[in-house]
């Protein structure tokens, strides 16, 4: 086991020591957004909408994990299999994944560091180097899944015209370009995020506005826990809404985004603030992207429940759609919901609007996670490798390996097949889970690290037995996933992945389990949270600069 390290300073102070960390060579931190006072003491920090105003950014960059082409594709099939009653469950991961969330911004608010760099303190070199490849499998999976939604969105965007394998392409140098945004300054950028996320608001909106679907189900199943008549199916979609909702990535995202404002970690009062403001930011980003989710699955819950390919073809044809040939074949077979054949389908129902708007709400999706996508990676080499590397090559790297595989299915498989590879990819993001959930609750659970603002022993209890509920689930979808691949061959390699990936889980759960035992034998560092000293508020606070 590695001996205790001292923390390599680039430019930063050390782990905890309550100063400002010098992020501004690092990703995203160019500058940091200031926060207004408005008077003294308790005055200073009361509730204000100027102030949440300034912390308002990255709730909504982290709640576009929520809306990427994965999670799309999800809602598109819980409309499809199982209509309205799944919607619960999908309420019920949402608040799941904004207390999670939560936690995430609150490392980093605490800390001044997000989850990546505290592995990078509090684990050794082996379990820290394993987590770090495991979180960058799930970004990649994430990454090939946004790159798929987007290459969609251009060629139903396109008619056809531009192809697949060309949209990949295209993806691949608009986020170069997007990627930079930054420079231009923070606000800029994420109000270009805001805007990507409104037009998915609008154009998902307007699909919901077109079908009209059934609102009494509709808040039946949001609000009514209940499963009439489910099949193996449908318990497996609803098991796949969970794995598609708690994204492994967006926890470490958070962690990191959250350190763009400058807040005084040595007065409580700033953090508690800090805390509170980006709570109420992230349950108004995740409401929102509830809300584009519901109209996502109430719009194939009322359009594609229960057909079949002979149904769609009809209705094709009766249309006079010139796509109608894509849904020629077993009339009897239940359609497959994807985004493609979504697509088509509204361009063929409600006219070729439908289909373009459709297209346009995948290309915002599609764009808008990729470059969150990117900052994860950024963030995760960074944080685990303090790698200083610039960071078009950073970038370059990262893209590559998620753009390689995707590129080479689009140009030599077909659509449908490109389009099933989702299912996989969520049983990969499944699989990645443990390795962001256990560091984080473990490290938010740690006095030493956390101080006045570790977990309670109520939230302990129950962020762990939500946690072994997220992390059983997921393991059941794997488990599921992989009992359909139907060529034998593959049961050996998929069986020692098993192996491999239950060995990495058992050696990181140790030494979480472990945590405090290694600690008192000082085998890992033990920092001092970085506000240890709080200098009394009445003295304190009546110093905030103004």
């Amino acid at each position: 086991m590695e001996m205790p390290r001292k923390h390599e300073n680039e430019g930063t102070s050390n782990f905890g020591d309550g100063e400002e960390f010098d992020d501004s060579g690092r990703t995203y931190f160019v500058e940091r957004i200031n926060i207004p006072r408005d008077g003294e003491g308790d005055k200073a920090y009361a509730f204000s909408f100027k102030r949440l105003w300034a912390f308002t950014g990255p709730g909504f960059l982290m709640s576009i994990a929520y809306l990427d082409p994965g999670n799309i594709e999800s809602d598109l099939q819980q409309g499809a299999v199982a209509r309205y009653q799944l919607l619960w469950v999908l309420l019920a991961s949402t608040c799941v994944g904004l207390l999670m969330q939560f936690l995430s911004a609150r490392l980093g608010t605490v800390t001044g560091l997000h989850l990546a760099e505290v592995c990078h303190e509090k684990y050794p070199k082996i379990p820290r180097l394993i987590v770090w490849v495991m979180v960058e499998i799930a970004i990649i999976g994430s990454d090939m899944q946004e790159v798929i939604g987007t290459a969609i969105g251009f060629h139903l965007l396109s008619d056809g015209k531009i192809p697949i394998w060309g949209g990949v392409l295209i993806t691949i140098c608009d986020t170069f370009v997007f990627l930079f945004l930054d420079k231009y300054g923070l606000r800029k950028l994420e109000l270009f995020f805001a805007t990507l996320i409104t037009i998915m608001a609008v154009t998902f909106g307007y699909e919901y506005v077109v079908v009209a679907p059934d609102q009494g189900p509709l808040l039946k199943g949001m609000f009514v826990p209940y499963c009439k008549n489910c099949d193996s199916a449908v318990v497996q979609q609803a098991v796949g809404v969970v794995g598609a909702i708690i994204m492994p990535h967006n926890f470490y995202l958070h962690s990191a985004l959250v350190k763009s404002r400058k807040v005084d970690r040595k007065i409580k009062s700033a953090v508690k603030e800090a805390n509170m403001y980006y709570f109420i930011e992230s349950a108004i980003a995740l409401g929102i992207s509830f809300i584009i989710n519901v109209f996502v699955v109430s719009v194939f819950a009322q359009a594609f429940y229960k057909k079949t390919y002979g149904d769609v073809y009809d209705g094709c044809v009766a249309h006079h759609n010139p796509h109608a040939y894509i849904f020629n074949q077993t009339k009897t077979d239940v359609i497959e919901g994807n985004l493609f054949y979504g697509g088509i389908f509204l361009g063929c129902q409600f006219g070729p609007a439908a289909m373009y708007i459709w297209a346009i709400g995948l290309l915002a999706a599609g764009q808008s996670s990729t470059m969150t996508g990117t900052y994860s990676g950024q963030f995760a080499m960074e944080g685990f490798l303090k790698l200083s590397w610039p960071r078009w090559k950073r970038v370059l790297l990262t893209r590559s390996i998620a753009i390689a595989p995707t590129l080479a299915l689009a140009f030599y498989e077909g659509i449908n097949r490109l389009t099933g590879m989702n299912d996989y990819l969520n049983i990969l993001q499944s699989l990645q889970l443990p390795f962001a959930v256990i560091p984080l609750l473990t490290f938010t659970n740690d006095t030493n690290l956390m101080k006045d603002f570790t977990n309670g022993r109520i939230l302990k209890t129950v962020t762990w037995l939500l946690a072994a509920i997220i992390i059983g689930v997921n393991m059941y979808f794997a488990a599921l996933g992989l009992q359909g691949i139907e060529n034998k061959i593959l049961y050996l390699p998929a069986t020692l992945v098993i192996i491999v990936w239950v060995s990495c889980y058992l050696m990181v759960a140790y030494f979480a389990g472990g945590f405090t035992f290694l600690n008192y034998f000082k085998c890992m560092q033990k920092p001092k949270a970085g506000y240890d000293q709080f200098e009394e508020e009445d003295k304190d606070e009546s110093m905030v600069t103004q």
